[in-house]
């Protein structure tokens, strides 16, 4: 019972991970736009979705009860998509790749999609409270 529940809520769960982490890297971008040689970096973000979507994942995780022994997953792979280095718009003298118009745009762009999937899963999980309870 407790995994389709959690089935039911999977992908919103995994979108919240990608927006969250999203938004610790354009943060970072933000707070190095000063950096000398600092390089803006991102992430498709429906492409890593996509590829969460089709990662297969266990309810249980496996324990290593020795160092020679191999990891649970076959091919086990970080959670955290892979970053590119973000297309200067403008080159600056010191060799930093921050457009701050740009990151604010996606910095924005990003927490109200972000939002926006708080309330989707709001909503959801106020309409299978409602299911359990009978609909009164």
């Amino acid at each position: 019972m407790l995994d389709k529940i959690a089935k039911h809520f999977e992908f919103q769960q995994k979108s919240l991970n990608l927006r969250a982490y999203r938004a610790e890297v354009l943060a970072s971008n933000l707070a190095n736009d000063d950096t000398p040689n600092y390089k803006a970096v991102d992430f498709d973000f429906g492409q890593a979705l996509s590829a969460a979507q089709s990662q297969q994942g266990g309810a249980l995780a496996m324990t290593r009860t020795s160092a020679a022994h191999l990891d649970g997953a076959a091919g086990a792979t970080n959670d955290k998509p892979s970053l590119a280095y973000r297309n200067s718009v403008q080159p600056s003298l010191d060799g930093n790749s921050v457009d701050m118009d740009v990151e604010r745009a996606a910095f924005t762009d990003n927490s109200l999609r972000y939002q926006s999937t708080l309330t989707f899963l709001n909503r959801r999980i106020t309409g299978l409270a409602d299911a359990i309870k009978g609909g009164q």
